[in-house]
C-alpha cells in the first residue's frame, strides 16, 4: 500500500469518526450560545444510541430507531433544562448525574430486556443506516487523485454523515442569520436585556437545549446503527467530552466546530492506523500512546494552551429576573 492509499484510508476512517463529534458539538453551540453549560453531551448520546439501537432491533427500521433516539435524548435535554432553567441549579452537577444515569441506566435496561451483558442483539442490514454510492463512483475510481478521494471518502457514506456536515452550514445560518438566533446569541451574553425586551429568558434556553438534544440523538443514532450494528456499553467512549475540547477550540462558532472535530477525527483515526505498525527510527510503539493522543489535545485545548477561547459571559449563570 503506497502513502495516497494510506492517506485515502486514513481520511475515510476521519470522516466516519467525527461525525459523532460534529453532532454533538454542534449541540453544545446551541446549548451554550444560550448560557447553558452541557457537561450532558456524553449521558445524552449514549443515551440516544441504547434507544436507537433497541427501536431499530424491534422495528427493523433505521428511521423509527433514528426518532426514538432523538426523543431520548430530548428528554434528557428537558431534565436538564428543568434544573438548570427552571430550578436554577447548577449545570455542571445536573450534566454530570444525566450522564452517571444515562451510563448506569443503559446497562441495566440492557441486560434486562436482552440478557446480553448490556448490549443490544446484533442489528440486520436493513436494521441500519446503509453505505450511499454516489454517481459515477465505480467509474472514477481509477482517475488519479480525485476518483479514489471521491470513491472512498466522499461516496460510501450513510446518510448521517451527509446530513452532518449539512448541519454546519444550516447552524450557521440559524445562529448568525435569523431573529432566533440574533436572541439565542443574546440571552447568553446578557439575559438582563433579553428579559427587558419582553422575551422569555427561560423559553429561549429551554428552545436552545432541546434543539441540543435533537442533535444529540443524531450523535447516538449515528453510534448504533450507522457506524456499528448493536448498542455495546460506554460505546460514546468519552466523545461527549471530546466534542465540548472541540468546541472550546473553535470559539463557539459553526465552521471552526467542523474543522476542529475533524482534526479529533483524524487522530483517532491514525491511533486506529498505527496499531501494531513500527514507527521509523523508534520501532513498534505502545498502541496506548497513540489511542491516547485525541485526549491528550483534549487536555491541551482545555487548559488554553492553543489560544484563549472566551464562553459567553452568561454561561453557566441562572438567571434570575430582576424585580
Amino acid at each position: 500500500m503506497d502513502f495516497f492509499d494510506i492517506l485515502v484510508s486514513i481520511l475515510g476512517s476521519t470522516i466516519r469518526l467525527s461525525i459523532p463529534l460534529l453532532f454533538t458539538a454542534l449541540a453544545g453551540l446551541f446549548s451554550e450560545r444560550a448560557g447553558i453549560f452541557d457537561i450532558g453531551l456524553e449521558g445524552k448520546m449514549l443515551a440516544a444510541a441504547f434507544a436507537s439501537a433497541c427501536l431499530s432491533y424491534i422495528t427493523g427500521n433505521p428511521w423509527l430507531g433514528l426518532l426514538g433516539g432523538i426523543a431520548v435524548s430530548i428528554i434528557f435535554s428537558l431534565i436538564h433544562g428543568f434544573a438548570s432553567i427552571t430550578n436554577r441549579g447548577n449545570q455542571i452537577v445536573s450534566g454530570v448525574a444525566l450522564n452517571f444515569i444515562a451510563a448506569g441506566l443503559t446497562i441495566v435496561l440492557g441486560q434486562a430486556w436482552f440478557g446480553q451483558g448490556g448490549r443490544t442483539p446484533q442489528l440486520g442490514g436493513e436494521a441500519r443506516f446503509q453505505p450511499i454510492i454516489l454517481p459515477f463512483a465505480d467509474q472514477m475510481r481509477e482517475v488519479p487523485f480525485i476518483g479514489p478521494l471521491y470513491a472512498n471518502v466522499i461516496s460510501g457514506n450513510n446518510i448521517l454523515t451527509y446530513l452532518a456536515f449539512a448541519a454546519v452550514p444550516l447552524s450557521w445560518w440559524v445562529l448568525f442569520r435569523t431573529r432566533f438566533g440574533l436572541r439565542l446569541r443574546a440571552v447568553g451574553e446578557n439575559p438582563g436585556a433579553v428579559d427587558t425586551a419582553g422575551i422569555s429568558v427561560a423559553w429561549l434556553r429551554y428552545r436552545a437545549v432541546i434543539v441540543a438534544g435533537f442533535l444529540c440523538g443524531f450523535a447516538g443514532a449515528y453510534l448504533s446503527i450507522a457506524q456499528s450494528a448493536a448498542f455495546i456499553k460506554d460505546m460514546s467512549a468519552g466523545k461527549g467530552y471530546i466534542a465540548l475540547a472541540a468546541l472550546i477550540f473553535a470559539k463557539w462558532k459553526p465552521v471552526p466546530v467542523m474543522f476542529a472535530c475533524l482534526l479529533f477525527g483524524f487522530l483517532d483515526a491514525f491511533a486506529n492506523f498505527m496499531q501494531g505498525r513500527p514507527v521509523p527510527g523508534i520501532g513498534e510503539v505502545p498502541v496506548q500512546i497513540f489511542q491516547a493522543l485525541p485526549y491528550i489535545l483534549t487536555c491541551v485545548l482545555l487548559a488554553g494552551f492553543i489560544g484563549i477561547a472566551h464562553p459567553p459571559k452568561a454561561g453557566g449563570v441562572p438567571y434570575t429576573k430582576e424585580r
